[in-house]
This record gives C-alpha cells, sequence and structure tokens, in this order.
C-alpha cells in the first residue's frame, strides 16, 4: 500500500515531538490534504484529532489575534483551499531553505511559541491579585498556534514580501526559538509575568 504524504510530499508520521505534555495533543497522521471538513466540530477536546497542518490553516483562516480587530475580521474566512495552497508554498520554500521536514520546523515552533504559565486574578478580602498558573496542553497549542499566525498577519503590514515569504520568516525564527519571532516574544513576556506573580 502506498504512503500517503501532507501535500504529496511530506511524511508527517517521521515528524518526533520533543514535549512528552504536547506530545498527545498533536496529531501527525498523514492526510493528503488537511482537510476534514469540521468533523472535530461541536464535540469536546475533539481538536486534537485534527491533523496540526489543518489546525495551524484553521487559524489563519479566522486571522490570529481575537483581540485584535484588524485581524478578528478574516481576510481569508472561507478560502481554506487558498489558505493551504499558501501553507503548501512556504512548506516548500522551507524544504528547499533548510533541508528539513516542514512539519517538524511547524512543530518545534509551537513547542517552542508554547507557553508554559500565565496568570490568572483571583479575588481574596475584596481585591484581585494576580496569580501564576500551569497551562493545560490544549490552551498551550491554541495560543502557540494564535500567536504565530498574528505574528505572522502583523509582519505582513506595511510589508513588500508576500504572506507566504513572512510565514516562512516566523516559522523559521520560531523554530530556532530565536527572540525576534512575534510568538516566542509574546511566549517569553507572557511567563516573565506569570514568573513575577508567584
Amino acid at each position: 500500500m502506498e504512503k500517503i504524504l501532507v501535500f504529496g510530499k511530506y511524511d508527517a508520521e517521521e515528524v518526533e515531538i520533543s514535549d512528552v505534555g504536547l506530545r498527545r495533543y498533536i496529531n501527525l497522521r498523514s492526510i493528503y490534504v488537511p482537510h476534514t471538513m469540521g468533523r472535530h466540530e461541536h464535540r469536546r477536546f475533539r481538536k486534537s484529532t485534527v491533523p496540526i497542518v489543518e489546525r495551524f490553516a484553521n487559524k489563519l483562516l479566522s486571522g490570529g489575534d481575537r483581540n485584535d480587530k484588524k485581524f478578528r475580521t478574516g481576510r481569508n474566512s472561507g478560502k481554506k483551499a487558498r489558505v493551504l495552497s499558501m501553507i503548501e508554498q512556504a512548506f516548500d520554500i522551507i524544504h528547499f531553505k533548510t533541508g528539513l521536514n516542514p512539519i517538524q520546523v511547524l512543530v518545534k515552533a509551537i513547542e517552542n511559541a508554547a507557553p508554559a504559565e500565565e496568570t490568572t486574578r483571583i479575588s481574596y478580602g475584596g481585591m484581585a491579585y494576580p496569580r501564576s498558573v500551569d497551562i493545560g496542553p490544549q490552551r498551550r497549542i491554541d495560543l502557540a498556534l494564535r500567536m504565530l499566525v498574528t505574528g505572522i498577519l502583523k509582519s505582513t503590514h506595511n510589508n513588500t514580501k508576500s504572506l507566504v515569504e513572512c510565514m516562512v520568516d516566523e516559522l523559521l525564527a520560531a523554530y530556532r526559538n530565536d527572540p525576534s519571532s512575534y510568538a516566542v516574544s509574546k511566549k517569553d513576556e507572557r511567563e516573565r509575568i506569570a514568573r513575577s506573580a508567584r
């Protein structure tokens, strides 16, 4: 039986996940076109069964940061085939530049951009105090994907580079754990604030 490859080129099953906590929540099932037609919808925690490339595409469709009105409108909403085509082009460029499996680059970028702790507000005696809390693995992946996509979209504004080139730059910077990556810098900021609230 012929092996199924993502986009007919990249083997997702050879990808290594070094973060043990995220291993169960990053789905590396190989699927030719990462488009499962929303089968995970309306079932709790089923999004962890969606291949990670499709989750990245879905986050690009929604437009990244939900708090920023400029991106929340989702300029690419409903254009999943177009977004998948852009991701395939970005993967081709990453593979050409580095010789690495681009799915491995995406997974490592998610691991490097996933914050381990954040702050919450606890009311005690009529006063609200910030308190540091650990983040669950599902939320860690969601935050990492959101920050990666927000970084990609923010870097395209007032820039001559295309979205594909900005995607390549952000993914490679996050893969190298480079502070110039928007996602990595936001993760560091979130964890620094959480450390001060311990």
